[in-house]
Formats: structure tokens, C-alpha cells, sequence
């Protein structure tokens, strides 16, 4: 990306609602044709800082730079950048034709080259076969279609995205979200998505900016914060995940020994560690494999527990272990042939481990 023109950029910038601090000095440099998300729980400050790139907020200090100007005190409508809401925001009263065209419209665009627009960006949209009709005569998916035809139209720089899939069903959802990162892609336009959605974050960007009260917690490839986590918080918000406590025992070269909710086992880390360090441990579910007890399971170098719960999801089947410390685990294993060796009883006893490699290793803070 560091080669890519940046196109966005925020520099230090905090912003404050009634006292209550919203944005704690935000650094982000946002690259030209990159689908970029947002995410993060509610009240964490990801809409503000699109509202602020988009001028519909101002920040109480810090820049904002779009295309190399600084932009600060200028207005919305002449930032190069266009919004769709979650609410869509479409005239009930005016067809999907004249939805689209009212911002050419407002700034005297010549009829011609309205029609020759609107046209062409119905057609991208595919609703070319839907411009005469109304947005109550549309389904939900049709209507985000026009709600992003609208702003498309006027040739943004940058695209802001509002959390816009929402309100569309869970199948809908995932077929908009396929067709938004083709839109993206063919069009080469900056994408800045707005979710609390992890799997539609990971599934769509080029880059997750994960934000968690107020601060940027980690930014990178959704690959990157799905495996490579840098905090306990970004871990346990993108997917689910194991949080097992550790310690450390022994050095060694590309790892260490160590206790892991008191089983002793080798663990594949670059962390710098010193022996006695406590840490946390995490692991996927599908990162964790189940075994049967052997005639002599202290040998086994696995921690312990009992079944407590099953849950079939169709291609996997997840399984929740309560440790004999209380710590639960949750395995997610993956349907073959080899069901029958691992479709275990409820209360069964059973050991449990996990693939050598796929650890993360972060230090204990609260040690």
C-alpha cells in the first residue's frame, strides 16, 4: 500500500461530544482503490470518523487531508466525497431515474449528460430495467442499489459507506456483499466501509482498521487481524477465540516451555519472554483438536476435560470442553469421513490440544 498515492488522511485527530472523548488522536492514511473498513463495536468512534472525512462533523483538532488538501473548513459538498447512509435516504416520491439524477440536477449539470450518467451508472448497478419505478415498488436490495447509483453518479474520490447492508436479511446481505466488492473493483474507487460486522469486514477489505473506544487498536489485512492479533481485544472481537493463561517455564530457540492451565507444553513463539512471565494464550476453535483419552492421558501433554456441550452448524461440528480447572475451550472441527471418531458424548472425558504453529502469544497485563 505504501507505494499507492494516499488519498485519506487523518492526522492526530480528537474529537469530543458533551466531554466525553470520541477519537483519541487518530492516525490513518487511507490508499487510492483500496476497500478499506472501519470496525468495531457500538460507541467505539467508527462513525464519527467518517462523519468527520465526510464534513459532516468537525474535528476538535487535528487535519484531515483528502487528495493532498487540507479540508477542515470545507464543506461536505465539495470534499470529492459521497455518503450512502444506512437508511438509504431515497424520495419516496421520485423514481429511481430521478433519484439518481437530483444531485446532477441541483448542480446544472446539462440534461445530455445527465441522461448519458444516470444511464450509465444504472447499468453498473444493475437496475437499467428499474428506472421508472418508485423505491416502495423496490426490494430492500434494489433500494441500497439506488442509494449507491445516487452517489456513484457524481464520481466520487472516496466512497463512504455507512453500515448500508444493515438492514438487508442475512442471504441478502452476503449477496450484496459480493456485489459491492466487484462494484469496487471495477470502478477503482475508494472504498470506506462502516461495520461492527466482523465476517463482512473480513470478507470484503483490503484493510481492517479495528477501533475499540476511541483508539485504532490495530490495523492491517484481514488475514493479518484474524491471525495475528495484537491485543486480547482485537482477538476475542474478530471471530471466536481460546484465551488460556500461561507461564513460562524454559527458553528455547523459536520458543518456549511453559504451563498452560496446568499442563506443561512447547509453544512456537518470537514473543520476548523471560522465564516466570505469565501470558495469554489464543487459539481459534479450529485451530484445537480433540482426542480420546489414552490408557495413560498425564503423558499426553493435552489438557483435560469433559464434553459440555455440542453444536452442529452443517459442515462442523463445535464442541465446548470445561477444563478440570473451569476454563471452557471451544473446538470447531470440520465434517469428513472421520465423523463417527469424534462425534463425542456429553460429559465424555476427553483430552484436547491444538496445531503446533498457529499459536498467539501475548503478554499478561494484568500480570
Amino acid at each position: 500500500m505504501e507505494n499507492r498515492k494516499p488519498v485519506v488522511e487523518l492526522q492526530n485527530v480528537k474529537k469530543s461530544f458533551d466531554d466525553k472523548t470520541i477519537l483519541k488522536n487518530i492516525n490513518l492514511t487511507i490508499y487510492n482503490g483500496e476497500f478499506l473498513t472501519l470496525l468495531g463495536p457500538s460507541g467505539c468512534g467508527k462513525t464519527t470518523t467518517l462523519r468527520i472525512i465526510a464534513g459532516f462533523e468537525s474535528a476538535d483538532s487535528g487535519n484531515v487531508i483528502i487528495n493532498g488538501e487540507r479540508v477542515n473548513d470545507i464543506p461536505p459538498n465539495k470534499r470529492g466525497v459521497h455518503t450512502v447512509f444506512q437508511s438509504y435516504a431515497l424520495f419516496p416520491h421520485m423514481t429511481v431515474y430521478n433519484n439518481v439524477a437530483f444531485g446532477l440536477k441541483m448542480h446544472k449539470v446539462p440534461k445530455n449528460e445527465i441522461k448519458s450518467r444516470v444511464t450509465e451508472v444504472l447499468r453498473i448497478v444493475k437496475l437499467e430495467n428499474f428506472a421508472d419505478r418508485k423505491p416502495h415498488q423496490l426490494s430492500g436490495g434494489q433500494q441500497q442499489r439506488v442509494a449507491l447509483a445516487r452517489a456513484l453518479v457524481n464520481k466520487p474520490l472516496v466512497l463512504l459507506l455507512d453500515e448500508p447492508l444493515s438492514a438487508l436479511d442475512a442471504s441478502l446481505r452476503k449477496g450484496m456483499q459480493k456485489e459491492l466488492k466487484q462494484l469496487q473493483r471495477a470502478l477503482g474507487i475508494t472504498f470506506i466501509l462502516v461495520t461492527h460486522d466482523q465476517e463482512e469486514a473480513l470478507s470484503m477489505s483490503d484493510r481492517v482498521v479495528v477501533m475499540n473506544e476511541g483508539v485504532i487498536e490495530q490495523t492491517g489485512t484481514p488475514k493479518n487481524v484474524y491471525e495475528e492479533p495484537n491485543s486480547v481485544f482485537v482477538a476475542g472481537f474478530i471471530g471466536d477465540i481460546n484465551i488460556l493463561n500461561g507461564e513460562v517455564l524454559g527458553l528455547g530457540d523459536g520458543g518456549i516451555s511453559a504451563r498452560v492451565e496446568g499442563r506443561l507444553c512447547a509453544i512456537k513463539t518470537k514473543k520476548s519472554l523471560k522465564i516466570g512471565d505469565r501470558f495469554k494464550l489464543l487459539l481459534r476453535p479450529e485451530d484445537m483438536r480433540i482426542e480420546k483419552l489414552s490408557e495413560n492421558p498425564e503423558t499426553d501433554g493435552l489438557m483435560i476435560g469433559n464434553v459440555v456441550l455440542k453444536t452442529y452448524k452443517g459442515a462442523t461440528l463445535d464442541t465446548l470442553i470445561r477444563l478440570q480447572n473451569g476454563t471452557q475451550i471451544k473446538a470447531s472441527e470440520f465434517f469428513d469421513e472421520e465423523y463417527e471418531d469424534f462425534d463425542y458424548n456429553m460429559d465424555e472425558k476427553v483430552s484436547i490440544g491444538w496445531v503446533s504453529g498457529w499459536e498467539v502469544v501475548l503478554p499478561d497485563e494484568g500480570a
